[in-house]
This record gives C-alpha cells, sequence and structure tokens, in this order.
C-alpha cells in the first residue's frame, strides 16, 4: 500500500493493519522528512489517545492529515505506534 499526497509517496509499506476502513502504515515504512508533529489529540473510545502530524510537501502543509497511537489499549495493541492518513491523502495499492 502507498499514501500519498501532493503527488509525493508518503508512506509504503506491504505490511499495514486495516481496521475501521483505515490502513496503518507501520512506523519505519513512513518518510519521516515530510512528517511533523502536531500538538492536536483526540481520544477514541477504544483505541485510546491518538497524536498526529502534519505532512509538509514541497511547500505545502496539510495539517493533521496522519495519526497515531504512542500508547493503546489492549484492543489496539497491533496499532501502537502506526500511522494512518485521511484529509485528502490517497491510499492506494
Amino acid at each position: 500500500m502507498r499514501a500519498i499526497w501532493n503527488k509525493e509517496v508518503v508512506a509504503e509499506s506491504d505490511d499495514t493493519v486495516v481496521i475501521e476502513g483505515n490502513h496503518y502504515f507501520p512506523p519505519e515504512s513512513i518518510k519521516e522528512v515530510f512528517f511533523v508533529k502536531s500538538n492536536t489529540h483526540t481520544t477514541c473510545p477504544w483505541k485510546g489517545e491518538a497524536s498526529y502530524y502534519t505532512l509538509e510537501v514541497y511547500g505545502k502543509e496539510n495539517p493533521d492529515a496522519a495519526w497515531y497511537y504512542p500508547e493503546t489499549s489492549e484492543l489496539a495493541k497491533g496499532i501502537k505506534g502506526y500511522i494512518a492518513f485521511w484529509k485528502g491523502v490517497e491510499v492506494t495499492k
């Protein structure tokens, strides 16, 4: 799977985990140069507290376009640290 934004592959992996229709990419599969930590946090009742990244690609920003769970509940331990995308990021094979 590939995550693409602003014509750039920002993550690529054959080992994503799909939960609730979202592909969660292993941390080592992202291109860190495009990811900037955000101060945004949200809470999922069964996964835990999510943290976010803003994508910065070729001078354009996509605020909070990626999220991950640095710590998870027992139910979501399979995606701890994995990154998912939204806000116009295309996830495709």
